[in-house]
């Protein structure tokens, strides 16, 4: 995804216009020639129209000829794996 002069977003529509993602959140975790941001978003269900529980994506752009370019990104798809994921930060890091 090249990004020209805007700010990273999550956000899609689809061909008609409709929101199909929606960013509910976004922290920047590092700056600078290669930036690290994590998101928080939901995923419109095509079947209902509503809006799931709310996922995680944590997204590394490099800067490159003065453009933000997303190189890699992983998805925290569900509450059960974001709470894994902070015992074992908090065993690691002894919090």
């Amino acid at each position: 995804m090249d990004i020209e002069n805007t700010e990273p977003t999550v956000e899609m529509t689809d061909e008609t216009g409709e929101l199909v993602v929606k960013q509910l959140a976004k922290e920047n975790l590092t700056k600078g020639a290669w930036q690290t941001i994590m998101f928080l978003y939901q995923e419109k269900d095509a079947k209902t129209g509503e809006f799931g529980d709310p996922k995680v994506s944590i997204r590394r752009y490099q800067k490159y000829q003065g453009a933000l370019k997303q190189r890699s990104k992983f998805n925290v798809t569900n509450k059960a794996q974001a709470e894994a994921m902070i015992a074992i930060f908090k065993k690691w890091y002894e919090l």
